[in-house]
């Protein structure tokens, strides 16, 4: 099976190519840049590069969240639009477990981070692929607080994924330096990695596809505590003025 899969849904920009399970070529641009001027042109050149065309292809393969809703909007988009013209399968996976399943220690609990901003993180835990705790939007000290209702040895958790502003709340949670991967390389999301998982999941329903955000954008988030939803009004409901 061949697969082309990418992930936008936060700072790092990830595409690859996978064959059978192996890895024909991979692009991976650790820049806060707009994916949107990025992505089709990764894709392009990786593609030309392994000298692949698009018919050839047997599954778009996409990072559905969470993360920035930007990058999320992008991938679904291109994701929907490559699957539909060239008539190919389509799966979407989360954003977290594609960080996660970097970590080869499948005896530790992996806690992937996307950052949220403001002291909010995208997070969950995971042990052997296992999700333990459901992908969240989340304080993220209040998340570190109740892990200890999951994890009885907080000694197994590995902190990987975009740490850098929660280093301090990890630490003052008790946790080591040496808990959390510090490695860019080990602790980006990998398209790679996102075509392994993708070749075991059913194909979805193309025009049904959506990003998993997690979370209002903020400007709905303000509307809706400005206005009282109404009895029966639907939740994806929008004044039009």
């Amino acid at each position: 099976m061949k697969i082309l899969a990418f992930d936008s849904s936060s700072k790092a920009l990830s595409v690859a190519v996978v064959a059978d399970g192996i890895l024909l070529g991979e692009v991976t641009l650790n820049l806060k840049k707009n994916h949107s001027t990025t992505l089709m042109t990764s894709i392009d050149f990786l593609m030309a590069q392994v000298g692949l065309e698009a018919k050839e292809l047997d599954r778009i393969a996409v990072a559905q969240g969470p993360g920035s809703y930007t990058g999320l909007r992008l991938s679904a988009t291109v994701g929907k639009t490559l699957a539909f013209s060239l008539n190919k399968e389509l799966v979407g996976l989360s954003s977290l477990l594609a960080i996660a399943n970097r970590v080869q220690d499948k005896n530790a609990y992996v806690l992937p981070i996307i950052d949220a901003r403001r002291g909010n993180a995208y997070a969950a835990l995971y042990k052997n692929d296992q999700q333990i705790i459901a992908d969240q939007h989340c304080n993220f000290s209040e998340f570190l607080a109740d892990l200890s209702e999951k994890v009885s040895s907080f000694e197994q958790i590995i902190f990987t994924g975009e740490t850098d502003n929660f280093v301090e709340a990890i630490q003052n949670a008790g946790f080591s330096e040496e808990q959390i991967i510090s490695d860019s390389l080990e602790k980006l999301s990998s398209a790679y990695e996102i075509a392994k998982i993708a070749e075991k999941l059913t194909p979805e329903n193309v025009h049904a596809f959506v990003p998993n955000y997690l979370k209002k954008v903020e400007a709905e988030e303000k509307w809706l505590e400005s206005h009282e939803k109404a009895e029966n009004t639907p939740d994806d409901y929008v004044q039009r003025v």
